[in-house]
């Protein structure tokens, strides 16, 4: 049997276009808005929506709601929501991801890929990127042991002998947690198991997490996951943080982290007597200032540690951006970063970061 003619020409009635199911970027937007107020349940429910038309659930959790979580950070960082509204809409995402997790598109194969442990470094409580990652580990087959965020080293090594993974994955979202992941991945090859280090602490290269031996290096879930799927290298040999960085020899870092309120004191002081309106704050922006002063000592022993004084920039940098648009003026921090160098001045390699971070060459960008 033929097909009916097709009418056509100008008297034929108008076609609609079939609908264009929504894109990625298209649920991100939409469940903005639900984060943003607040709505678990309306956020939830726009999940499973885009489930059930048909999106992925690994593409779900990496290209909606991880951007949706990204923008949540930003718009923190911009000043156009409050650290309230930054920890409530991160609830949401949370409370949207646990909803996912029960949903049958989610239910797991039975584990054939092995056993991985899934921790944040101590210290570290930006714990979603993690999250994301066990998730999509455990789509993909493996038997995973998801541990959260700050979690204390020995107890990390204590489940890593009693459980014996294939692989360690190491999560820390802020450069001031390099140490503690240092010490994380070396105890962690002690004990016989790789270490794969991911989040923006070890760089948009994973040049820290090299610096400081981990067996591999994924930029976000889904990299990462490819890399456990093609397996680790043997972990490295036991050895010492020092082993690693020869330069702590110096003590520097020490000293630094040790007399890190003092030091903190001494800048608040110096404010104040330089700058009038600053003895006239408030409680709770003087809270604020003794914060910010001391992440900028925090990010400077963490440059001492790593060796590399671009971290210290690039956290100032950052830090400028946030400021300008809380409306601090710029010569507090450039003031703040003189009286550390003044109170450090027996410290050569302190000295040489602080001098080179007032330099208007110094590289702009964002903490790694």
């Amino acid at each position: 049997m033929s097909a009916p003619p097709t009418a056509t020409g100008p008297d034929a009635p108008a076609r609609r276009p079939a609908a264009r199911p929504p894109a990625a970027a298209d649920w991100t937007d939409r469940l903005w808005t639900a984060v943003l107020a607040g709505d678990q349940a309306a956020a939830a429910a726009l999940a499973v929506r885009a489930l059930e038309s048909g999106l992925g659930p690994e593409a779900l959790l990496l290209d909606v709601i991880a951007p949706l979580q990204a923008r949540i950070g930003r718009e923190w960082a911009a000043d156009r929501i409050s650290v309230v509204q930054e920890h409530a809409a991160t609830a949401v995402t949370e409370r949207v991801v646990g909803v996912l997790s029960g949903h049958p598109a989610f239910a797991p194969a039975a584990p054939t890929r092995g056993r991985a442990t899934v921790a944040c470094v101590d210290g570290e409580w930006h714990a979603f990127p993690a999250r994301l990652l066990a998730e999509v580990l455990t789509l993909r087959g493996w038997r995973v042991d998801y541990l959260g965020a700050q979690c204390p080293t020995p107890h990390l090594i204590a489940h890593l002998h009693r459980t014996a993974p294939d692989a360690l994955a190491l999560s820390a979202s802020l450069a001031a947690r390099l140490p503690a992941a240092h010490a994380a991945i070396t105890a962690a090859q002690a004990a016989g198991v790789p270490v794969i280090a991911g989040g923006a602490a070890f760089g948009a290269d994973g040049r820290h997490a090299y610096l400081l031996g981990a067996d591999a290096w994924a930029a976000d879930a889904r990299a990462a996951a490819d890399r456990l799927a093609a397996g680790l290298p043997a972990p490295a040999s036991p050895h010492l943080p020092v082993d690693d960085l020869p330069h702590l020899v110096d003590q520097e870092y020490t000293l630094v982290s040790r007399s890190s309120r003092q030091l903190v004191a001494a800048v608040m002081a110096a404010l104040e007597r330089e700058f009038p309106p600053v003895r006239a704050y408030t409680e709770l922006q003087r809270e604020h200032t003794l914060d910010d002063l001391g992440h900028i000592v925090e990010y400077l022993a963490v440059a001492l540690y790593t060796g590399d004084p671009g971290l210290f920039h690039d956290f100032l940098a950052w830090t400028g951006e946030v400021l300008a648009a809380r409306s601090v003026p710029d010569a507090f921090l450039a003031f703040s970063l003189r009286v550390l160098a003044a109170e450090l001045r027996d410290l050569p390699r302190s000295v040489a970061v602080l001098t080179a971070a007032r330099q208007p060459s110094a590289a702009p960008g964002h903490p790694s």
